[in-house]
Formats: structure tokens, C-alpha cells, sequence
């Protein structure tokens, strides 16, 4: 089956998330979709499943125009949709996840689970899936919980399928998993859209890659164009891909984690006796599948954890026990994972974010009163020196693009004088040039004697920023090992495999 979207604009608001977008694939095809978080490829596809209702434009199978009035009406034409967060019931089975939504009756309109469980054998044997249809969803792997997605929309006998950044949980070898049934759907004819923003499986995977950027497609590639190339229409303008750093000069131990245990409100245990150390001047990089204790550990070290034992030392300091506030003023900076909801108030000025942690001190508070004028000298040295694209330091963080809210998270943070940096996925939704920017910020950071706490699903950028890698699974860590470290060892770790000779 032919797809073929012509002209598709959709608004919110004054907002275009997607402007006159063409797009064409053709069976046993995969297209791939590129572009940032943000630049409109989920919104496009949203649009092509009956989730959103485009303002312009028509959608074409085989050359019929289509009306979708809502998931139902795609599903119906063909067409599935792989979302990055899975659409299951945990505790069904594999069976009921699959027929929910498309349920078969037997006698007596009694649910017809024996026809879903044939489904799902057939199916699977016939890719090569190796899925049980008993198997609750809830004990299944992650890897495995994206075939079960699969499988729901080939039940239906989905002729184009759609994958939104399918890999961003998973293991290195589960992504060649993936790769290879991606290849298998296309050998059966499938017309396939291929979402990422990741270079490297763009390029590995696709046949042919539209670039979307702003909401507008900006230039069709081959995969057989560089990663500078892809990158440079990411971005509009050319970007330094490689991650130019001096081997560390680690001094004395300055972070020291021994045994730290964080379990939640209702006993469920995120960290299980976990032990590492940082030294001064060098990154230690957090690698595993996000949910395997990373926030958990970002949040003990912070003070925001409620449930903790075990110790925390900074420069021989304790920190377990210790208010944020005192945590902060112990020489700790922080780039969350969230920005909007853990690093910015976006209603505040550009400004007033940051001072947003010393606000209480001086410079920036005399006797109880902000001082205006050096506050306002502050904020725009901060703004040429982390090139914060903003009308001005008068305008709200909310009115910045997400790359230039992350630099004001940055330039908040490397402007103290830091004993610590815990930097939790520190470019996730920037454009390729703010990535570029900020690693350079992380190991300039490292090469004035800062420990760095790096933690990343990207692994990717772990391997490029750290000098050492911890890996972790399910609250344990597997091992630490070196930066140069093979992905496909990294890989068996993040599914909780042990290496030779290893630290933990």
C-alpha cells in the first residue's frame, strides 16, 4: 500500500507544528522521518493516525484520499502505528493486549482468547518473534514489549506501519533486534516510517530520509550521507559532530557513594547498596535504560530522596540527610532531566532563573534586597558567553526554544563555583547544535577539577563524554568500566550481564 501525504498543516494556536508537508512511501520502503524532538515528525504522524486532524492537506492510500475521524478509521485502512510509549495493559497477557480494541466473540458473545493466542503464534512464527501469548506484559523485557506492539498492528493487518522513536528504550542489541525486523516487515511489502533523530539508526536502516526541521520539510538525503550532512540540515548550519577532549587528569577522590540504598513510599527499591566514586576532573558516565535507578541516584545525591541509606560524601563532607538548600550550597550543580519542571520556572524572566539558586547571597542579594543592576550585568554576559538565542534577559524562559532554556539551565549551573556537577541527560530534546555547545561546556567543566556525574540513555554521548561508565540494571551496578569500552559490551551490561574484570 502506497502512502502518500500532500500539503499536511497543522496548528495550535499560532504555533505551525507542521507546514505544507509531502511525503510519500512506497511498499516495501522504509522512509525515514528526521528531524529534532520538536520539529513536527510525531505531530505529522499523530495526524496520519487520527489523533490530530490536519488544518490543510489529504492523506492518500493507494491513491484514495482518506478521512480519518479518529484512530479507529486508520487502523481500519491499514495503517499501525508503533508509539515510543507503549500502548499496554501490564497486567493482561500478550493475547488480550492484542485483541483489545479489535475483540473476537465465540459462543454466547463470550471473548474469543483462543483466536488471539493463534494470532499471536502465527505472527510471531512467521518474523521470528519468539513471543508467548500467556506471557503477562508486565514480566516481559522491554525489547519484547516492543514486538508485542508490533504484533498488535500486524493482528489488524496494518499495510503501513509507523515507528516513533522506537529504540529510545532500548539496549544496544535490542535496537539491532529491531533493525532486522524492520528489514523483515519490509521484505513483506510494508510501507514503513521510520521516526528519529538518531544519525547513526537513520542511516543504518533507511531507504530513503526526509528532513524535518521547524515543522517543515528542509531537504530529502540518501543514507549514504554523512552524519555531518544530516546534521548540518538538521540545524540549518554546519556542526561539529566529534567531541574533542584531553585524556583526564583525575586528582583525589572527590565524590564517594558507598552503599547507598533508595526505596520509595511503598517499599519498592530503586537503588540496592550501590558503591562508586568520582575523581576531581574527570566524567563518570551513568549508562543503562532509563527506569533502572539513574533518576533515583540524581535525586539521592540532590537531597530529594526521602528514603535513604547508605553515604554520599563530597570532599569528605556527608550529604545524606542534608536539605537541598544545604546541598546546593555545598557546592553541588544540577542540570535535571526536566528542565521545564525541575529546572526553570518558566513564567519568571531569563534573568531571574538565573540566580535562581542564589538569590539568598551575594552578589545577587544585599541585605535583603536584589541588586537589580548586577543581576542585569550578569544575566547578559550569560547570554553572549552560552549563546542564549532570547530578545533579551527581560523575556520569560517560556518564550525560549527548548535548546535555549537548557543553555539558561547551563549557564546557571557553571557560573557557581561548583564541587560537583550531576548532569542528567543534558542534551535531550536540543537541536544538534546546542548538543554540540554543551558538551563542550561539560568537559570544559571537567578540565577546571570538577567531578562530573553524567547520566544519559544516550549511550552515544556517554561514550564521547566520560572517562569512566557505570552501568546499571534494575537498581544495581553491573560494572564500571572504561570510556573505550566496545557498545556491544555496554549493551550486554545494560541487560544486566556482568563483563570480565569489571569494577562494582
Amino acid at each position: 500500500m502506497t502512502l502518500e501525504l500532500r500539503g499536511i498543516t497543522k496548528r495550535f494556536g499560532t504555533l505551525v507544528a507542521n507546514d505544507r508537508i509531502s511525503l510519500t512511501v512506497e511498499p516495501g520502503e522504509i522512509h525515514a522521518l528526521l528531524g529534532e524532538n520538536g520539529a513536527g515528525k510525531s505531530t505529522l504522524m499523530n495526524v496520519l493516525y487520527g489523533l490530530y486532524h490536519a488544518d490543510e492537506g489529504e492523506i492518500f492510500l493507494d491513491g484514495v484520499p482518506q478521512r480519518f475521524a479518529g484512530p479507529g478509521d486508520a487502523i481500519a485502512a491499514g495503517i499501525g502505528m508503533v508509539h515510543q510509549h507503549f500502548m499496554l495493559v501490564p497486567v493482561f497477557t500478550v493475547a488480550e493486549n492484542v485483541m483489545l480494541g479489535n475483540e473476537s466473540t465465540g459462543i454466547a458473545g463470550t471473548l474469543d482468547v483462543d483466536a488471539a493466542r493463534r494470532r499471536v503464534r502465527e505472527i510471531s512464527d512467521r518474523f521470528g518473534f519468539h513471543v508467548n501469548p500467556d506471557a503477562l506484559v508486565e514480566n516481559l523485557p522491554v525489547g519484547v514489549q516492543q514486538r508485542v506492539e508490533i504484533i498488535k498492528a500486524l493482528s489488524r493487518d496494518a499495510k503501513v506501519l509507523v515507528f516513533d522513536e522506537p529504540t529510545a528504550v532500548l539496549t544496544p542489541q535490542e535496537t539491532d533486534e529491531l533493525m532486522e525486523i524492520m528489514r523483515q516487515l519490509k521484505e513483506s511489502g510494508a510501507a514503513i516510517v521510520f521516526i528519529s533523530h538518531k544519525l547513526r539508526e537513520v542511516r543504518a536502516i533507511a531507504d530513503r530520509i526526509t528532513v524535518i526541521r521547524r515543522g517543515a520539510v528542509v531537504g530529502e538525503a540518501s543514507p549514504t550521507a554523512s552524519n555531518a550532512e544530516l546534521a548540518a540540515l538538521m540545524v540549518g548550519r554546519p556542526v561539529e559532530l566529534t567531541v574533542h577532549k584531553e585524556p583526564a587528569k583525575p586528582g583525589a577522590e572527590a565524590l564517594v557513594v558507598e552503599d547507598l540504598r533508595v526505596v520509595d513510599d511503598s517499599g519498592h527499591v530503586h537503588l540496592d547498596s550501590i558503591s562508586f566514586s568520582i575523581a576531581a576532573g574527570e566524567v563518570l558516565g551513568v549508562a543503562g535504560v532509563q527506569g533502572n535507578g539513574q533518576t533515583e541516584l540524581t535525586e539521592a545525591i540532590l537531597g530529594l530522596q526521602h528514603h535513604v541509606e547508605g553515604s554520599i560524601r563530597l570532599e569528605g563532607r556527608e550529604l545524606v540527610g542534608r536539605s537541598v538548600r544545604r546541598v546546593l550550597d555545598a557546592g553541588v550543580g544540577l542540570i535535571p532531566e526536566d528542565r521545564q519542571v525541575d529546572g526553570l520556572i518558566t513564567g519568571f524572566t531569563i534573568a531571574e532563573n538565573l540566580m535562581l539558586n542564589r538569590s539568598r547571597s551575594k552578589p545577587f542579594n544585599r541585605m535583603g534586597t536584589i541588586q537589580r543592576k548586577v543581576l542585569e550585568q550578569f544575566a547578559n554576559e550569560k547570554l553572549v558567553e552560552y549563546d542564549v538565542r532570547a530578545p533579551g534577559i527581560a523575556a520569560t524562559a517560556g518564550q525560549l526554544s527548548g535548546g535555549n532554556q537548557q543553555k539558561v539551565v547551563v549557564a546557571r549551573e557553571l557560573s557557581r563555583d561548583l564541587r560537583l556537577l550531576v548532569a542528567a541527560q543534558p542534551t535531550r530534546g536540543v537541536d544538534v547544535g546546542s548538543i554540540e555547545f554543551i558538551h563542550k561546556q561539560v568537559v570544559a567543566t571537567r578540565d577546571k577539577g570538577v567531578p562530573v556525574l553524567l547520566v544519559s540513555t544516550e549511550l552515544d554521548e556517554i561514550a564521547a563524554l566520560s572517562d569512566r561508565i557505570m552501568v546499571l540494571y534494575r537498581g544495581r551496578v553491573v560494572g564500571i568500566v572504561p570510556a573505550d569500552t566496545p557498545r556491544e559490551t555496554l549493551g550486554l551490561m545494560m541487560a544486566g550481564e556482568r563483563p570480565e574484570g569489571s569494577a562494582a
